[in-house]
């Protein structure tokens, strides 16, 4: 049921239930619920009552499988439908910057290039070409090639999006240009789960980014931290890269 005590049990386990749901296609019975839950029927069934009158869970036929009911749906689309995602994503990357002592964007990507949503600038910042509202190319960037490596999840793929948008530019020497070298590339950054982008955008400029999935398939977004590369040694990435990896998975 958790390792970590939830200060309401009743709300906790209600939530256990609509997620226990949500992944049943199909529907799931009581029977099923209670085995993979550990909870009493009784309790149960007390608790698929309350949400059912909410309209969050749904039963069909009486005695039958339990779905997720039509308003548990009509609010998760109101919130994505409405959400202003710099504002639900801002605290995370002033803490993220308080924490590395650097700058910290956010961007999403739009066709060959990533749109900047937000940035946060350190003490002792340094000067980029990235602006909110700015953009730059998605494939020599931190937090292009994170968005791009789960938007396009196979090698096809990506060359599919190289060969609409292409050719790919060069910004530096150290730029990715082949469509092929590019999706093994971002192979290697799924396996990993960040991305680096070792000055293949601006010169002694590097950086670390991770996916936004937001309950999504695909990243609504991705998050960065900048930084000289005099300050951004390969030990330092990788502890980057793996706080802002767990960062962004526990708070959105």
């Amino acid at each position: 049921m958790g390792e970590v005590q939830s200060p309401v049990g009743s709300v906790d386990r209600a939530l256990l239930i609509l997620q226990e749901i949500g992944r049943h296609s199909r529907g799931a019975t009581l029977d099923e619920l209670s085995t993979r839950l550990r909870l009493p029927k009784s309790s149960l069934h007390r608790l698929l009552g309350a949400l059912k009158h909410r309209g969050f869970a749904a039963q069909p036929e009486p005695s039958g499988p339990y779905f997720l009911g039509t308003e548990m749906l009509a609010t998760a689309f109101r919130f994505y439908e409405n959400m202003d995602l710099r504002t639900l994503v801002h605290p995370l990357l002033t803490r993220l910057s308080e924490e590395f002592a650097e700058t910290v964007h956010m961007a999403m990507l739009d066709g060959a290039e990533v749109v900047y949503l937000d940035k946060v600038e350190a003490v002792r910042s340094i000067t980029m070409t990235s602006v909110i509202g700015g953009r730059n190319f998605a494939h020599c960037t931190g937090v292009g090639k994170a968005l791009l490596a789960w938007t396009y999840p196979t090698d096809e793929a990506i060359r599919a999006w190289a060969e609409r948008y292409g050719p790919l530019a060069s910004r530096t020497r150290n730029t990715i240009t082949s469509p092929a070298r590019l999706a093994t590339h971002l192979a290697q950054i799924r396996e990993r789960g960040y991305s680096l982008d070792l000055e293949e955008n601006e010169p002694g400029v590097r950086c670390v980014a991770a996916p936004v999935f937001m309950g999504k398939s695909t990243p609504v977004a991705a998050v960065s931290v900048t930084a000289l590369k005099d300050r951004m040694s390969p030990a330092r990435m990788d502890e980057c890269g793996n706080a802002l990896r767990l960062a962004v998975a526990e708070q959105l």
